[in-house]
């Protein structure tokens, strides 16, 4: 029962068997997530065009969730900047300013994230998270930030921007500049001068929480609401009332594309954190079961009547930097959360609109990574160009398309190198052993009358063509003396039917040229892979040796025991 138990609900497992001893730490730990949370859950509300308290919700029954189904132990699931802009950019255009069906759609879209992401689970399809490399989630987050700050910066300045889209928005910002409010602006820039003193004076305190409690007291002292600066307002009191969301089931099937993409992007982004933290403490996460947790947390979030969630870096940050050890800090923080809602609403009504927009372009600030460009564009340009691609794609068409676009294109990339391997020609390079590409090393030396090649990649159906092709050019290229060609095995990872059927082609082709093929590496592997073919045709057309060296030996044996014509060996 535990054992089965421990593969469904991990994080339950574990919290059946905690340390005492960790209790303190996770106490300390869990309550400074929530004064992060807290700010930011209700900024992001507002970034996502919700109640400031739908936030809250959506950092409560989610981190419960994610306790119970989890396996990382640092990981805190909550709202985030690029889950907030994905669930507006699918949203928006289907409610069409009616707030009720907004708030509708953006829990179903979390609920039909939720139930796919437990499904990718059941499938094995964590993998997925791979998909998306490095360079593409970078210039995802570059757009996801320019898309915030723009969103934001009205509110700074005390003025609406309805525009959608981060350029026709950047030319309504400047065509309305004459209508700055100053108190508002005043507000907002005091909010960033708080935010970027406090970590220097205040390290240990969050930054985000002392802005937006300094803006409030402002605003309450001084009566600023008075001088027309906008604040959140009433925010209702308790806990949110668990209940199957209403949806008009018409757009649901517009629904599930975005719901896929939403879930694509929120399990990447999560895996992201919970890998990175789970290094760095000397521990495994399981990709598939996380993917069940996150698809859990948004259930539990959707059933809340709050809004998409994933792995929130600087709450996640927080835990681990004030020495949070196990999900325990999250079940605290959830606790935190909850009793502010039941006992402490009243303070929230006073914090100004220009300070949470403040707070969530100092957030989207965070996403932008200038360095990791940098260091992407000396390591390969083509990958520089999609990264690029993934910005300029979240500028043009909107977050949820840039994303499945920019994995589309990843997909393509990852073909293109399977299909289209580097094949190289190998010699032996003096005080280096083993065998080395004759293009890198042009010193080095070859065996008249063999060629040692080196195919890197699987041999597959979409790459059999230009297996046989280059092949047959590299045999053609070193002329009539070539007598053997000797693959080496060891990159050869998997040759399905097609790629064996074609290997005998090639076998055939090049003994009609008086050339051997043979192999060096993979010999058990070759056996199993052939042993069908083999069976049905009675053939073995292929050699294939244990080691590259044994096949030289062997060659050279070969050579030796040839008759000689006029001081030349000669095949019979």
């Amino acid at each position: 029962m535990a054992k089965y138990t421990g593969k469904i609900a991990p994080g339950f497992a574990k919290l059946l068997n905690y340390q005492r001893r960790d209790l303190l730490h996770d106490l300390v730990a869990g309550l400074s997530v929530a004064a992060v949370a807290l700010p930011v859950g209700v900024a992001y509300a507002q970034l996502a065009g919700f109640n400031p308290v739908v936030g809250l919700y959506s950092s409560i029954l989610p981190l419960v969730a994610y306790a119970i189904f989890g396996t990382s132990r640092q990981l805190i699931i909550g709202p985030d900047a690029a889950t907030c802009a994905l669930v507006t950019a699918a949203v928006a255009p289907l409610a069409a300013g009616d707030q009720n069906l907004y708030d509708s759609l953006s829990v179903t879209l979390t609920l039909l994230a939720g139930v796919l992401c437990v499904g990718a689970s059941f499938l094995k399809l964590g993998a997925l998270a791979d998909f998306l490399s490095k360079p593409i989630l970078v210039g995802f987050l570059n757009g996801i930030a320019l898309s915030i700050m723009l969103g934001q910066i009205g509110k700074i300045f005390g003025y609406p921007i309805n525009a959608g889209g981060i350029v026709p928005r950047l030319i309504e910002f400047a065509q309305k500049l004459g209508l700055t409010h100053l108190p508002t602006l005043a507000v907002g820039l005091g909010t960033f001068l708080v935010l970027l003193v406090t970590p220097r004076f205040f390290r240990q305190i969050p930054a985000a929480l002392v802005a937006i409690i300094l803006a409030a007291v402002a605003v309450r002292v001084l009566g600023l609401e008075g001088y027309g600066i906008k604040t959140v307002g009433e925010v209702p009191a308790g806990l949110p009332a668990v209940r199957i969301p209403h949806f008009p089931l018409s757009l649901v099937p517009s629904l599930f594309g975005d719901a896929a993409g939403l879930a694509l992007v929120t399990f990447s982004s999560m895996m992201l954190t919970s890998r990175s933290f789970a290094s760095k403490n000397r521990y495994d996460v399981d990709a598939d079961r996380e993917f069940a947790a996150l698809g859990a947390a948004n259930i539990a979030s959707a059933l809340s009547h709050g809004f998409a969630v994933s792995g929130a870096d600087s709450r996640t940050a927080m835990s681990d930097a004030t020495g949070g050890r196990t999900q325990v800090t999250g079940l605290v923080a959830a606790g935190t959360i909850a009793i502010v809602l039941l006992f402490f609403t009243g303070p929230l009504r006073y914090v100004p609109i220009a300070a949470l927009g403040a707070v969530l372009v100092k957030a989207a600030f965070s996403l932008v990574d200038i360095s990791a460009l940098r260091v992407i564009y000396k390591i390969d340009r083509r990958e520089f160009a999609l990264a690029i691609l993934s910005t300029l794609g979240v500028v043009a068409f909107g977050a949820i398309q840039a994303i499945l676009t920019a994995v589309a294109l990843s997909i393509l990339r990852f073909v293109r190198l399977v299909s289209r391997p580097k094949i190289e020609v190998l010699g032996k390079v003096e005080g280096f052993p083993g065998f080395h590409s004759i293009e890198r090393h042009p010193g080095a030396a070859t065996i008249p009358g063999l060629m040692l090649l080196r195919f890197n990649s699987p041999v597959v159906f979409f790459n059999a063509p230009y297996f046989k092709r280059e092949i047959i050019a590299a045999a053609e290229l070193a002329g009539p003396s070539l007598k053997w060609l000797v693959l080496d095995m060891l990159p050869i990872t998997m040759i399905d039917a097609t790629g064996l059927y074609t290997a005998e082609e090639v076998a055939d082709t090049l003994r009609e040229r008086g050339v051997v093929l043979a192999g060096a590496g993979r010999q058990t592997e070759w056996h199993i892979w052939a042993e069908s073919r083999q069976r049905a045709t009675g053939d073995r057309k292929i050699q294939i040796y244990p080691t590259m060296h044994e096949a030289i030996r062997t060659f050279q044996q070969a050579e030796a025991a040839m008759p000689k014509v006029n001081g030349m060996s000669q095949m019979s």
